[in-house]
């Protein structure tokens, strides 16, 4: 279902709804109650809803695993020259 940008002329007030595309468009704010309640030209924007879609069947499948934030690698301690120096 697509998401709808509203916005009032009078109040400024906006809000996004979720409704169908055979709905009919909002008019009338819930703020200030006038009908100058329009839709505003957005990228679009939707909800999968349902099986199939890849957040809910291959999260954890598969590929790399991220790296472990919880254990800090220490640099190894850089090594010292050995000077074998014969006077």
């Amino acid at each position: 279902m697509p998401i709808y940008a509203y916005k009032c002329s009078s109040c400024q007030y906006e809000k996004d709804v979720l409704q169908k595309m055979s709905d009919p468009l909002l008019e009338v704010c819930p703020e200030c109650k006038q009908s100058t309640f329009t839709k505003q030209v957005t990228a679009a924007g939707f909800q999968l809803k349902g099986t199939g879609w890849y957040v809910t069947d291959f999260r954890n499948q598969g590929g790399s695993k991220p790296a472990d934030s919880g254990t800090a690698s220490t640099p190894a301690a850089p090594a010292t020259p050995t000077s074998s120096s014969s006077s």
